[in-house]
């Protein structure tokens, strides 16, 4: 392997050094539109008349979260940036206005593409199956009847008015709520005065109330804002309502700590979360029919520009259309499975011995996550387990992980919990089990300074006859049960002496005062990953240069690093074929004659969330694959703690490498490739060519077992 100092110098992660072609903005496309390319892509799934109505529709909410969140986060920090007046230019060359402007520009076609599948192809569609959303004026007298009870009984009182003139300031509008503007005028004047006022939409209701006058086996919904709409007046006696219109606002929503200020970080962040309501504004929406005085009233209540402004012609907060997404309809929806037990744990009781025989891999969903479960759980039990110390990222509301630390501590085991509070938008979670397991007496450490750990790893630590053993699991997802039906992950479970060794030593600086910057088998960031990485692309670099084998395929959710490209093209103009399946944002531009020929990026969009992350390299046929936490993104390799593992089972690195990245690398169905100009174009059927779709093809595989 190189040495670390030429690693440095093939993946730095500062400015390229002067004069360096590959430093070019030309060669790198705008992280914020490779971006807004994924959430395309996401779109494209539901307008795949392939996919069932009920899982279009859920791409449908998907689409519409990604970019509430994208909004929330990425929109926000580019406006801060603005704001404090940052000058400094992206690797594509553009000043933060100018991806302010891009983004704005790019958006409003994929809003309108959303739009269309949704009213022109997926509700129509729906209505055949009898799930109706029907509009309040098309109502007959017995249902409109219901329904005005219901809004009398239901709703009503939960409804607060709020005028809007000199003696009644423009109210506070909480983020990603709905809301009317109310047009009004005095009905007993004969010069009416116009009045305007707001009328949140309450969340706590549902946002498609149940029709109950739907024939038996439908599903009829009317809005909540529509039934609001149309009997306003109960809200306004003696006025006259003339017209509303909905409108949404998105907020900041970013945690702002400054971590080595705060005495209690738990306390911190539960005041950030309050906070997160007061966020400064990046996004109004309104329906696309409201009047442009109306429009320039509320931007400017809310110091928004006229750019901020997206005039959406149908419903706003898509992202709530979850809730007809589960609706119990089978046929509208994916086939169901359950995820395969591997063979060597049918039966199995004792997860540990399974461990001694040989290292164990999952590929989730199509198996089973109940073994990562097993595995804490048999350690919370087993009178020779002494220590269990995990990290824990993002849990589910009911953790079995969690409860099965609990009864640890409470079994007498040394627990040691790292929980990341700051997992953006899951922190709520995070401090309900960071306070259960504090009151079982468990270690519960929360972070390192100025960084986010984002690690998936459980050590547990065992006196056996032979001494003391280190059992020990690797993700490529994390703990959270749910999320593992619908996101492929990787799960290791190994007792390596020399990966245990690592591990101690990787829990001692997370927990203690450890410096440790050099890991034997592990890499880990921020002390050596992107040393790392840029030591095995700069291998393969010179094995292409020395005319040995070699190679880098990798899978991984996003590539945004620019030292990370810059090593990679490099690999690319000394011959290295590089294929890489990246889920998301890809700043790489493949294809560059004499830049990066030989490299070929792909991204897969199906049923599930493509999570886990895979890198192989040739090595002159020494072939070296890891799984790990990390994509290849500056905030992971510089600022959050990660760890990547090497798979030391030669068999194992075989079915990593040829069941699962020959097959991915085969898709024709679910997967696009990326042009050079930053476009993404389905791969199709060829004549004569099989159809491979990956993600069935490992569920018809694992049913089979």
């Amino acid at each position: 392997m190189i040495t670390g100092s030429e690693a440095e110098s093939e993946v730095r992660s500062g400015p390229p050094a002067a004069g360096d072609a590959l430093d070019d903005p030309a060669l790198y496309i705008s992280r914020e539109l490779t971006w807004i390319e994924f959430n395309d892509r996401v779109l494209e799934e539901a307008l795949d008349e392939r996919n069932p109505l009920l899982e279009r529709l859920k791409f449908v909410a998907i689409f519409g979260t990604n970019l509430d969140e994208y909004f929330m986060i990425r929109v926000a920090a580019l406006k801060q940036q603005v704001e404090a007046e940052v000058h400094k230019r992206s690797d594509d060359g553009k000043l933060p206005e100018e991806q302010l402007a891009a983004i704005f520009g790019a958006l409003h076609g994929s809003l309108e593409r959303q739009m269309r599948c949704l009213d022109d192809q997926i509700l129509p569609g729906l209505e055949r199956h009898g799930i109706r959303i029907l509009p309040y004026e098309q109502l007959d007298n017995k249902t409109r009847a219901i329904m005005h009870k219901y809004f009398d009984d239901r709703v009503f009182p939960v409804l607060t008015p709020l005028a809007i003139d000199q003696s009644h300031p423009f109210p506070y509008i909480s983020n990603l709520s709905l809301s009317l503007a109310v047009e009004l005028e005095e009905a007993s004047r004969s010069e009416p005065d116009g009045y305007f006022a707001r009328v949140k939409v309450p969340g706590s209701l549902p946002r498609f109330v149940p029709v109950e006058t739907a024939p038996a086996g439908q599903h009829w919904f009317v809005m909540l804002e529509d039934l609001i709409a149309n009997n306003l007046g109960a809200l306004f006696p003696g006025m006259k309502v003339k017209a509303s219109y909905g409108f949404r606002v998105t907020r900041d929503a970013d945690l702002d700590l400054q971590q080595d200020e705060a005495d209690d970080l738990l306390r911190a962040i539960e005041s950030e979360l309050r906070k997160r309501r007061f966020g400064e504004p990046v996004r109004l929406e309104v329906n696309k029919g409201m009047p442009e005085h109306l429009r320039a009233r509320l931007l400017e209540a809310l110091s928004l520009g006229a750019v901020d402004c997206y005039a959406i012609d149908g419903m706003l907060a898509t992202s709530d259309v979850w809730t007809l997404v589960n609706i119990d309809e089978p046929e509208l929806h994916d086939p169901p499975f359950t995820p395969a037990i591997p063979k060597r744990l049918i039966g199995t009781t004792d997860l540990f011995a399974a461990i001694r025989e040989a290292d164990l891999l999952l590929h989730h969903p199509y198996e089973s996550f109940d073994p990562v479960v097993q595995f804490v759980n048999q350690a919370a039990n087993d009178p020779d387990v002494l220590a269990i110390k995990q990290t824990l990222y993002r849990t589910s509301g009911n953790s079995p992980v969690v409860g099965a630390l609990i009864d640890a501590a409470e079994n007498g085991k040394q627990v040691a919990a790292l929980i990341e509070l700051k997992a953006r938008f899951d922190e709520e979670n995070n401090i309900h089990w960071a306070r259960n397991l504090e009151r079982v007496g468990a270690h519960v450490v929360y972070g390192v300074a100025g960084l986010k750990t984002h690690a998936k790893v459980i050590l547990v630590v065992r006196n056996e006859p032979e001494g003391i053993r280190r059992y020990m699991h690797f993700g490529t997802g994390n703990y959270n049960d749910k999320t593992a039906k619908i996101y492929t992950d990787l799960s290791l479970f190994t007792c390596r002496a020399e990966l245990g060794s690592d591990v101690t030593q990787l829990f001692n600086a997370l927990t203690g005062f450890s410096k440790a910057d050099a890991y034997a088998e592990l890499m880990v960031a921020p002390v050596g990953l992107r040393i790392g990485f840029g030591a095995l692309i700069a291998r393969e670099t010179q094995h292409a240069l020395a005319g040995r084998p070699c190679g880098i395929r990798a899978k991984l959710n996003a590539i945004t690093d620019a030292g990370i490209v810059r090593a990679l093209y490099r690999a690319s103009q000394a011959g290295v074929p590089i294929d890489l399946i990246v889920r998301g944002m890809c700043v790489l531009r493949p294809g560059i004659p004499g830049i990066s020929e030989t490299i070929r990026v792909r991204s897969i969009v199906g049923r599930f969330l493509e999570h886990s992350r895979i890198f192989a390299f040739a090595n002159a046929g020494e072939r070296e694959i890891f799984i790990g936490s990390a994509d290849w993104m500056g905030r992971n390799l510089d600022r959050r703690v990660e760890t990547v593992v090497p798979v030391l089972d030669a068999a194992m690195g075989d079915f990593i490498e040829h069941e699962i990245l020959d097959l991915m690398l085969a898709d024709n169905v679910k997967s696009r490739v990326l042009s050079a100009d930053g476009s993404y174009e389905r791969r199709s059927v060829m004549p004569g060519e099989k159809r491979v779709d990956a993600q069935q093809t490992f569920l018809r595989e694992y049913q089979a077992v």
